[in-house]
């Protein structure tokens, strides 16, 4: 089993800072990819930024300039620095994670639970 543990969401007035972590433990073989997504209300769940393993972080074009991805690859943790934060951003964020957990196996998609983000005066 993979679980993915999020921590970091919460409410910030516009222009405030948060920041998201992600941690993945159990089962791994192989991390190939961790990034974030966000869904707000009545919209579809849109990729914010990936960071995949010995590759380079690429961003949607809303987060460029106000978001970094990094990652700590000892840990398998995946934390998201959002700054200048908008109303815009208000949405649950959710890490995921594309790995194998064995050498002859394939790959899967794991996600947490998401977090809230709101970002209101």
């Amino acid at each position: 089993q993979v679980q993915l543990v999020e921590s970091g969401g919460g409410l910030v007035q516009p222009g405030g800072s948060l920041r998201l972590s992600c941690a993945a433990s159990g089962t791994i073989f192989t991390i190939y990819n961790m990034g974030w997504y966000r869904q707000a209300p009545g919209k579809q769940r849109e990729l914010v930024a990936t960071f995949p393993t010995g590759g380079v972080a690429t961003y949607a074009d809303s987060a460029k300039a106000r978001f970094t991805i990094s990652r700590d690859n000892a840990k398998n943790t995946v934390t998201l620095q959002m700054n200048d934060l908008k109303p815009e951003d208000t949405a649950v964020y959710y890490c995921y994670v594309d790995l194998s957990r064995h050498w002859s196996w394939g790959r899967s998609d794991y996600w947490g639970q998401g977090t809230q983000v709101t970002v209101s005066s």
